[in-house]
C-alpha cells in the first residue's frame, strides 16, 4: 500500500474577496481532500494555508500546477511542501486560548516575555488574532499544549509576566463552553463596588475599630465567617435605617461594571449578585443595575433600627457555591457555562464552581487559586476573556 502524502500550500500577499474561492474551486476540481485550514488577514496581507491529501507524486501533482498559475494571475506569492505521512502529524493536542488585555496597549517586551514562556514549555502557537481593532490593547493567541503538561506551574509564570508589565492574561482550555457561558456570577465587596460595606456602617455608627479587629481575626483565621459576621453585626445595634440608605445611595460602582452588565444583558446573559453582606445593599444595586438575582444576609431591623442581628441562613463561602449551582438548575444551564467574579478567600468555592472563576483585583492568596486572574483593567476587559470584543457599542460597530 501507498504511503500516503500530504501537501501543505502557503499563500500569502494582498488580500481581497474570491482567493479562498478560487484556490478551493481548483483543489475541488482535482479530487482532492482538505485535512486542515488556517488563514489570518493582519493589516491588508493574508496568510492563508491548507493542507491536502494527494496520492500523487508530489510536486508533478497536477493540482499544484493549476494552483501556482492562479496565484500568480491574483498577485499572490504561493509556497508549497509535500509531506510524507508521519513527516508531519495533525495536532490532536488540547487547545488553550491565551487573552492578553491591555488599558493602552499590547507592547512589544510584554508579548515577548509571553511568548518565551510558552516556548520553554513547548507550548505552539496556532496563531494570533487582534480582537480590538483598529487598536492594539487585545490579541487571543490559539496554542497547543504538549501532553502532561502542569497548568499551574504555566499560571504562575504567566501571572509574573502580567503583574510586570500591568496587562491581564487569562489562559482557557478552546472548548464548546468557551464562547457559550450565559450566567455571570459576581461578589458585592471590593468586587462590584469598591468598598466593604460592614466597614462603613461600621464608620457611620462610630465602631469602626471593633469591627475591623473582628475582621483582622477572622482573616488571621482565629474565627470563623459565621461567627465573623455575627461578632461585627452585633456592634451595629442600634444603627438607624436611614444611616443604611445614606451609605446605600454613595456606594462606588467599579469601573467598567456598569457597562460589562449592560453588554453581557445585551447578548442574553443572566447576571446575579451573590454577596456575604446584606440585602439592604443588593437589592438597591439589583434594581440599579437591572440584575436577575440577588443574594445576601437580611438584616434584622425593628422600628427602623438594626437589632444586631441576621435572619435566615448565613451566606458564607460554601452558600455562596450552593446558590450559584441553584442558579444553574433554575436557568437550566452546565456549570461550565457560568462565569464566577470575586475578590475574598469566601469567593472560592464558588470561583472553584463555575466554568469560568476570575479573582477580580483580588488578595494574592485568591489569585494563587482561582482559575483566572484579573488585576489591572477595568471589569469591561473580563468580555475578552469570553470572546466578546469589547463594551456593546464596540459589538454594535463590528
Amino acid at each position: 500500500m501507498a504511503k500516503k502524502k500530504y501537501i501543505l500550500i502557503t499563500v500569502s500577499g494582498q488580500d481581497q474577496p474570491g482567493i479562498t474561492s478560487n484556490l478551493l474551486k481548483i483543489i475541488g476540481d482535482n479530487d482532492h481532500e482538505i485535512a486542515d485550514m488556517g488563514q489570518s488577514v493582519t493589516h491588508g496581507l493574508l496568510s492563508l494555508s491548507i493542507l491536502i491529501n494527494t496520492e500523487e507524486s508530489g510536486k508533478n501533482t497536477p493540482v499544484l500546477k493549476d494552483l501556482l498559475f492562479e496565484a500568480k494571475n491574483l498577485g499572490l506569492s504561493l509556497e508549497f511542501e509535500v509531506l510524507e505521512n508521519g513527516d508531519k502529524t495533525i495536532d490532536q493536542n488540547d487547545k488553550f486560548i491565551l487573552n492578553c488585555v491591555a488599558v493602552d496597549r499590547i507592547t512589544a517586551r510584554f508579548f515577548h516575555e509571553v511568548s518565551s514562556v510558552l516556548a520553554v514549555n513547548n507550548i505552539n502557537i496556532l496563531r494570533i488574532d487582534n480582537v480590538s481593532p483598529p487598536n492594539f490593547n487585545s490579541i487571543e493567541v490559539t496554542t497547543t499544549l504538549p501532553k502532561g503538561l502542569e497548568l499551574n506551574a504555566i499560571k504562575k509564570q504567566l501571572i509574573a509576566v502580567s503583574n510586570k508589565h500591568k496587562i491581564d492574561v487569562a489562559f482557557i482550555k478552546d472548548n464548546v463552553f468557551r464562547r457559550n457561558k450565559r450566567l455571570i456570577v459576581l461578589d458585592m465587596d471590593s468586587t462590584l463596588i469598591q468598598t466593604e460595606v460592614i466597614d462603613e456602617m461600621a464608620e457611620s455608627h462610630g465602631v469602626g475599630t471593633e469591627v475591623k479587629a473582628v475582621t483582622e481575626k477572622a482573616m488571621n483565621g482565629e474565627i470563623g465567617f459565621d461567627e465573623s459576621i455575627n461578632q461585627r453585626v452585633s456592634k451595629l445595634k442600634g444603627m438607624k435605617v436611614t444611616q443604611l440608605q445614606e451609605i446605600s445611595d454613595r456606594l462606588p460602582i467599579t469601573p467598567g461594571a456598569e457597562d460589562f452588565i449592560k453588554t453581557v444583558k445585551s447578548l442574553g446573559y443572566k447576571v446575579a449578585l451573590i454577596s456575604g453582606g446584606f440585602t439592604f445593599f443588593t437589592d438597591t444595586i439589583k434594581e440599579k443595575l437591572n440584575l436577575d438575582y440577588a443574594f445576601a444576609n437580611e438584616l434584622e431591623i425593628v422600628a427602623g433600627e438594626l437589632t444586631g442581628k441576621l435572619t435566615g441562613t448565613i451566606i458564607n463561602a460554601e452558600q455562596k457555591a450552593t446558590i450559584l449551582k441553584l442558579i444553574t438548575q433554575q436557568e437550566n444551564i452546565s456549570l461550565e457555562q457560568v462565569v464566577a467574579i470575586g475578590d475574598g478567600a469566601n469567593d472560592l468555592p464558588m470561583l472553584s464552581a463555575a466554568g469560568l472563576g476570575i479573582a477580580f483585583h483580588a488578595k494574592e492568596i485568591v489569585k494563587k487559586k482561582a482559575g483566572q486572574n484579573m488585576s489591572h483593567g477595568p471589569m469591561t476587559s473580563i468580555l475578552y476573556f469570553l470572546g466578546i470584543p469589547g463594551p456593546v457599542e464596540n459589538i454594535q460597530g463590528h
